[in-house]
């Protein structure tokens, strides 16, 4: 059998590999280091570039920015929150069925990307009309809690249809920033589904272990690398997030992809935009790199811990 020589596999991997690389330096890593220039510039009155300065990262000195920055946080991980929670089970659904129906499903959950984003926000806006079912319900279920709870601080007192509308509010942005995303988390945790042995959970449920207690111990580890997927493929979107909460926030939920679009479109900064998606990205950047440090820390610890039950099994045979 013959040998491939390895400066010509070393060749062939990196033309492979080299569309990809041109491409990412190209769209990715250029116009990354051209934001990241111009927030070391100053800004022209008529919306041009002025300068090299400090200027722009010291207007960013503003008592505002922190709140928004950790309410886009909070509300970006809400979203991620919700959204794991409801598609951890759809995908156990889905990767227990027949072969010919997890592909419907799979394509039914798709389905709402083949209409417009826009068109489906505008719809959701309609629905979510003062004067809809919706609130309705909302108005219900605030009228609930109050009775319940109205023992506790922010949760009595006489619930106001006028004031209380679910519309251009932070729970508008976030229900219908779960109901976009939701299929981001539902596909990764599917896939990692799909490979899963479930005669893992049928061992676990015969040596006396409930179905919940199996399912959170034996099958959510189990697809932690699929975990790890939609989670930062449902975060990384809703904190850049700009048109739900420009359509169903309103004044109410202000974040920090509204004020790049209000720094670059209508007050014409561009610097101080530049500036603004710099500190997302960074904001972005920050779970990455620690989803990445716990994943390679759990491979450590697994490999650690394989090795110390090899040595042992072999010092117990050698004996």
């Amino acid at each position: 059998m013959m040998k491939m020589n390895p400066l010509r596999s070393r060749r062939a991997e990196w033309l492979v590999t080299l569309p990809s690389l041109l491409w990412l330096a190209l769209f990715f890593a250029v116009p990354s280091v051209i934001v990241l220039a111009f927030t070391f510039h100053g800004h022209t009155p008529n919306g041009g570039v002025g300068e090299w300065s400090l200027s722009t990262w010291r207007e960013l000195v503003d008592p505002d920015y922190p709140v928004i920055v950790w309410k886009t946080i909070r509300v970006s991980l809400e979203v991620t929150v919700w959204s794991i929670v409801l598609a951890l089970p759809c995908a156990y659904a889905i990767a227990r069925m027949g072969r010919r129906w997890r592909s419907v499903v799979a394509g039914a959950i798709m389905l709402p990307f083949w209409t417009s984003f826009v068109v489906r926000v505008f719809a959701w806006k309609t629905m979510l009309h003062p004067d809809g079912w919706l609130q309705a319900c909302y108005l219900a279920f605030l009228r609930l809690r109050a009775w319940a709870f109205g023992w506790l601080p922010g949760c009595g007192g006489q619930v106001d249809p006028a004031s209380s509308t679910i519309l251009d509010s932070e729970a508008a942005v976030v229900l219908v920033s779960v109901y976009t995303f939701l299929p981001f988390a539902i596909m990764p945790l599917y896939t990692a589904a799909e490979k899963f042995d479930f005669a893992l959970l049928e061992a676990a449920r015969d040596l006396g272990a409930k179905n919940f207690y199996a399912f959170r111990k034996i099958f959510i580890p189990g697809i932690r690398q699929g975990l790890i997927s939609a989670i930062l493929m449902v975060f990384i979107p809703a904190i850049g997030s700009y048109v739900i909460p420009q359509m169903l926030g309103g004044t109410n939920c202000v974040l920090i992809g509204n004020k790049i679009f209000m720094r670059a479109i209508q007050n014409r900064n561009i610097p101080h935009a530049s500036a603004l998606a710099t500190l997302m990205a960074v904001s972005v950047l920050i779970p990455i790199a620690c989803a990445m440090w716990w994943r390679r820390s759990q491979s450590a610890r697994d490999r650690k811990r394989l090795d110390a039950e090899t040595a042992r099994l072999m010092t117990g045979g050698a004996s």
